[in-house]
């Protein structure tokens, strides 16, 4: 393990972040909410500590090895989330302990959306953009950002990029250079959020509330700047937008790049993940209107509206709300639930297992149905016209099972610290898969639940951030051998 590499890349990452919490600092300044204090020392402490590890090592050029890379990978969210809370500690509104600081920074850069604040709708602009930020700079992750504007980055980037991206195959490149590849999906990232927030302001949000809403939205977080999500504006057009834009973050960023370059919606069509992705929304948003229907819950319009924008949300893992879905028929909620294990596609902003996997994992059953039937008959598993190599199966049913582990384990930790059956449940498959909002006790926040539950869950959101392996390989110790 080179420790000297890697604290030179964590130092340059943290003096990297540090540098985002003078947006809402002049935020404060301009609406003067009088939180500019808290923003200014906390960009002070964060970019001493970076200072503090670059200065030391910035003449290490060693290349990062892959090792090195899921280390800082690792390091940088938890030294993150800690760091990311100094800002909620510090200012007078919301007045947040450190374990609900931490909490509240994590779920954002996680792109969880689980919150433990109440009266959003009363907390200064500052903090609430701040909140907002957070999430744009997990959605992509700020170690792509780092490659993308840091050439010094460039050398052993691709250990740094493979530990972050998301999906079962991470090896592919958009361009043959990855600060290429890592600015290109940016760029990306960028142009949708600001396509988003544009479309938020004609539809009807206030300047301030549509580059808010956007920055969660195409990072597919969930945060608000009222109480009541996105059912705060009362506004059909509003969440047409809100889905439009949802299901867009949801696909594979690739996908974009593709059919940006080409100016074709081609690649969308012969993509498998992306017609399963969408299939899986529609047939799932069916099914919700047809529950509100029949239940009387709301008329046949009505109904489309909630099932659908419920639908996108939940199984997207967003988080966003234009209604209490706890109050539905209970089948509903978890069907939604379960849903949000899947997630969106590979390489999205989007939390769950992925598409992808799932697609695999279905694809890998029929093989074994055929197998019955035809013992002797060779059947490659294929996406699209590929065949998948059986090194890329074993790692999908891999995640799979330790996936399901990691969520029962945690899921009876929850249980033992006293909460509901329901509550426990929600909890930890909300904040596994990076969706939020949950059921029982944490339907609207996370504020009321006891401590240890708390840093429960703010593993299971690292773990679900990261895809179980980049954070679990870290206690192998095998990965401490030299």
């Amino acid at each position: 393990m080179r420790s000297a590499v890697v604290f030179r890349v964590l130092g340059v990452l943290l003096t990297l972040f540090s540098v985002s919490m003078l947006v809402p600092a002049g935020v404060s300044l301009l609406y003067r909410d009088g939180t500019a204090t808290a923003f200014l020392l906390a960009f002070a402490i964060t970019l001493v500590t970076g200072l503090a590890c670059w200065l030391p090592t910035r003449k290490q050029r060693a290349e990062l090895r892959i090792r090195d890379g899921f280390l800082v990978t690792v390091l940088f969210w938890a030294v993150l989330g800690f760091y990311g809370s100094f800002p909620l500690m510090l200012s007078d509104q919301p007045e947040l302990s450190f374990t609900d600081a931490v909490f509240e920074s994590l779920s954002g850069l996680t792109t969880t959306g689980a919150t433990v604040i109440q009266g959003l709708d009363d907390l200064p602009r500052s903090i609430l953009l701040y909140r907002q930020q957070l999430q744009w700079l997990g959605g992509m992750g700020i170690i792509v950002l780092a490659i993308a504007v840091l050439p010094m980055l460039g050398i052993g980037g691709m250990q740094l990029f493979r530990a972050e991206i998301t999906g079962p195959i991470k090896d592919s490149k958009l361009t043959p250079r990855i600060t290429q590849t890592a600015k290109a999906l940016w760029y990306i990232y960028l142009s949708l959020t600001v396509a988003c927030a544009l479309a938020y302001w004609l539809a009807g949000m206030e300047p301030f509330d549509a580059i808010a809403h956007s920055f969660s939205t195409v990072a597919i977080g969930g945060f608000s700047t009222h109480d009541t999500s996105i059912g705060f504006f009362n506004s059909q057009a509003i969440e047409l937008v809100a889905v439009f834009f949802i299901v867009l973050s949801g696909i594979n960023f690739t996908l974009h790049f593709y059919a940006f370059r080409q100016r074709s919606l081609h690649p969308y069509r012969i993509d498998p993940e992306c017609r399963t992705y969408l299939v899986i929304l529609l047939i799932t948003a069916l099914i919700a209107w047809l529950i509100l229907f029949t239940h009387n819950e709301h008329d046949a319009v009505a109904s489309l509206r909630y099932g659908l924008f419920a639908t996108v949300s939940i199984v997207t893992t967003t988080g966003f709300s234009i209604a209490d879905h706890s109050v539905w028929p209970s089948v509903l909620p978890f069907l939604l639930f379960l849903g949000s294990f899947t997630g969106g596609c590979a390489g999205s902003t989007a939390g769950g297992i992925k598409v992808m996997r799932l697609l695999l994992i279905l694809k890998q059953g029929s093989r074994e149905i055929m197998r019955l039937i035809h013992p002797n008959a060779v059947l490659p598993i294929k996406v699209g016209l590929r065949a998948v190599p059986d090194r890329v199966m074993e790692a999908v049913w891999g995640f799979f099972s330790v996936y399901v582990l990691t969520f029962t384990v945690m899921f009876l930790a929850v249980l033992a610290t006293d909460l509901d059956l329901t509550t426990s449940f929600s909890a930890v498959a909300a904040c596994i898969n990076n969706l939020g909002p949950g059921l029982g006790e944490v339907v609207h926040h996370y504020g009321d639940i006891n401590s240890v539950a708390k840093w429960i869950l703010c593993f299971a959101m690292l773990i679900g951030r990261l895809e179980v392996f980049t954070l679990l390989v870290l206690f192998s110790p095998a990965f401490w051998r030299k």
